[in-house]
């Protein structure tokens, strides 16, 4: 019994140790990044690409992560706003302005928004962390008429039309689905203007 059990212990220890000439070991790359793709509630019974109000916004998630990595998002925080030129967080006042144009104007603090890559996404506004009332501001201009239209202070005699024009923004969200660092700086196309193209003189 002795014998055999060695002999078996033997070719049972070499079929092991033989590497096979087929095998090839898995790919272990990095780990599918889940995102929140779908539309949020806010946004479902409007053509905009954000949303000024939302019931269903993570208030308490979001703050308990400003808690949880405060010294990382406040250095985002700060420069986002240092290095961003068109931010306007702070003013909440419209100047008197007139355009070739008609549109209307205002600053908003979206809580969700479309990216440029076109997902929506968790704006960080509104919440209070640690004594610090995160707030991100843009300014918006929208044209009142159809785009294509006529400019209608611009003479007849002048080909001319109202163009919509976009401005990027950006934000400071938040990601529920990075467990380790929930937060980045992304970018928004807004609208920033309501431009006239004129072109030419007819008689």
């Amino acid at each position: 019994m002795s014998v055999k059990f060695v002999i078996f212990a033997t070719l049972t220890v070499g079929v092991l140790c033989s590497p096979d000439p087929n095998y090839r070991p898995p790919a272990y790359g990095a780990q599918p990044k889940y995102e929140y793709v779908e539309i949020p509630h806010c946004a479902k019974n409007t053509t905009k690409s954000w949303c000024l109000e939302d019931s269903e916004y993570p208030q308490h998630e979001v703050q308990q992560a400003l808690d949880q990595h405060y010294q990382a998002v406040v250095a985002f925080y700060k420069d986002k706003l240092a290095n961003t030129e068109n931010s306007v967080d702070g003013l909440d006042k419209l100047n008197d302005e007139s355009y070739l144009c008609p549109s209307s104007t205002d600053y908003i603090r979206p809580l969700r928004a479309i990216n440029v890559d076109g997902k929506w996404r968790t704006i960080v506004n509104g919440v209070e962390s640690y004594g610090i009332k995160y707030t991100q501001t843009a300014r918006i201009e929208e044209c009142d008429v159809v785009v294509g239209a006529t400019c209608p202070l611009v003479p007849s005699c002048y080909e001319s039309k109202c163009v919509q024009k976009n401005i990027f923004h950006r934000f400071l969200v938040y990601n529920p689905y990075d467990y380790a660092f929930p937060f980045a700086i992304e970018k928004f196309k807004l609208p920033g203007s309501c431009g006239c193209v004129v072109g030419a003189f007819h008689l």
